[in-house]
């Protein structure tokens, strides 16, 4: 068969037919100057932390504003509380672990999460957020807005950040 006859004329469009067509609308792309970032407060307490960091880094990307555009900070400040009181579904807080590299011969450190729970209690709630972002400068910047705290005090009240409920 030859390979004219494969192709049906009547899917085949005219660039004419879509001139002066009113269904068509254009996309909203929001600029800097219209951007008003809010602030909002999560508590950690009692969440699952997958759940908690998917939510958290969809308010860091401006995904849940309907002028959310991609290629700019669109996004709102997030305070987290109580952040070493988040919960793990399954035998996640002894197997799962966190690895660092040092960039030396054998320099690779494993850390488990219940051992990161007793060092570093906001690490593991920032690292969650942070592998959801992404990994661009704009990325960079979404996570600068994240502020993690491992008690119920935070030094943002000046703000005055809308509290959250997930």
């Amino acid at each position: 068969m030859p390979a004219a006859a494969r192709y049906n004329s009547q899917f085949v469009y005219k660039a004419s037919s879509f001139e002066g067509d009113s269904i068509m609308t254009k996309t909203y792309m929001a600029k800097p100057v219209d951007i008003d970032a809010r602030w909002f407060l999560i508590d950690a307490q009692g969440q699952v932390l997958g759940r908690l960091a998917t939510r958290i880094a969809t308010i860091l990307m401006g995904k849940h504003r309907p002028t959310y555009t991609p290629h700019l900070d669109t996004g709102d400040f997030v305070v987290v509380i109580n952040a070493e009181k988040f919960i793990v579904t399954g035998r996640k807080m002894k197997e799962k672990m966190y690895y660092r590299a040092s960039r030396y011969p054998d320099g690779l450190t494993v850390t488990p999460l219940e051992k990161m729970l007793q060092t570093k209690p906001a690490e593991a709630v920032r690292l969650a957020v942070k592998r959801m972002l992404p990994k661009t400068t704009l990325g960079r910047q979404m996570f600068s807005k994240l502020k993690v705290y491992a008690g119920p005090d935070h030094p943002h009240a000046a703000q005055k950040p809308e509290p959250l409920k997930l």
